[in-house]
């Protein structure tokens, strides 16, 4: 994910504290920073009122993350071929969500990439796999390379080199439990940042959104679109931020699950959902679809998309019809 520059300054946000009523933390979760900027319903609650935010995402990461042994996850990735292993039925759901996913995408979207992963070596220093290499792996990916049995909620791996990486949905699926705990908890407004992905809860005021800016593909510090945010969710997706470099080639980490290879730095796609799961699956599905076809896409499904695209040393920005509706003119201009 690209990131999404802070909102903070936009609403004077003050840089040695909160503003009067409003409550901020932040913890390391996920591989990554998760920031919630609050309004409490009463301000003398502190800051307990966050808590079970955080705290849902501590468990999700817990059943979800595939840096650490014990996530059921990882349990199921590293299980013996043909052997169904039970999952918790939160984590079954989900993943059955992002199987529908995976379905309404074309495959454009697909969590079960590990062998890919693994074959262009990019939790490591990268590599470029050899043709036979790189089929193996493509026969090894895919979640038909899994055998899933709804009325059990288990799950059982058909390939020794298949694993399913959930790093483009986790971000997604624990800001929705964000959301969740912050309305249970009877906040009135909030965002929250976890790692580029945005999520809103209310508008900056009754009468404005939260006024997200979009970064340049390629240079994060330079804002080239903003877009209004209430009540919603905001993912960018793009080859920017995350890469290694395999001799004159730069490898990023989004890799098209058709082809099996990483997908070109063509430029970002941002993508506006009320679900923060599905803005998370969307911007990746769409970015490995291009602007082109993934506009069509969008359009067709009604996504709120925008598509950044360099072309020829310039940036064109396409947006979906219902993207259009979202975008504001830049709230900086005329400040001093």
């Amino acid at each position: 994910m690209l990131l999404l520059q802070t909102v903070a300054a936009l609403i004077s946000y003050p840089p040695a504290g909160p503003l009067p009523g409003w409550l901020e933390r932040e913890a390391f979760l996920m591989g990554t920073t998760l920031r919630i900027v609050a309004e409490l319903p009463d301000s003398a609650s502190g800051a307990p009122t966050l808590e079970p935010a955080f705290d849902s995402v501590r468990r999700l990461e817990a059943s979800l993350s595939t840096w650490r042994e014990d996530s059921d996850l990882a349990l199921l990735n590293r299980s013996p071929v043909g052997h169904p292993r039970a999952i918790p039925p939160a984590v079954y759901h989900l993943l059955g969500e992002v199987r529908r996913w995976t379905e309404r995408t074309g495959g454009a979207f697909d969590p079960a990439v590990g062998a890919l992963v693994d074959a262009w070596d990019l939790r490591g220093t990268g590599r470029h796999p050899s043709p036979e290499a790189l089929e193996r792996a493509r026969r090894a990916s895919g979640l038909t390379r899994f055998a899933w049995d709804d009325p059990t909620a288990t799950v059982a791996r058909r390939e020794a080199e298949a694993w399913l990486d959930s790093g483009g949905f986790g971000k997604g699926a624990a800001l929705r439990l964000v959301r969740d705990a912050l309305r249970a908890a009877g906040i009135p407004r909030a965002f929250a940042d976890f790692g580029g992905q945005w999520l809103a809860i209310g508008g900056r005021s009754d009468e404005n959104p939260w006024p997200v800016a979009v970064a340049h593909p390629a240079r994060r510090d330079k804002a080239v679109a903003w877009v209004g945010l209430r009540d919603a969710s905001i993912a960018t997706s793009g080859q920017s931020e995350r890469s290694v470099r395999v001799g004159d080639t730069r490898l990023g980490h989004i890799l098209d699950p058709r082809t099996g290879r990483p997908v070109s730095a063509w430029g970002s796609v941002t993508v506006l959902a009320q679900d923060p799961l599905a803005a998370d699956v969307l911007a990746t599905a769409l970015f490995v679809l291009g602007p082109a076809e993934g506009l069509r896409w969008a359009e067709a499904n009604d996504v709120a998309a925008l598509f950044l695209v360099a072309r020829d040393g310039r940036l064109e920005r396409r947006a979906s019809r219902l993207m259009r509706g979202h975008l504001l003119d830049d709230p900086t201009s005329g400040k001093e």
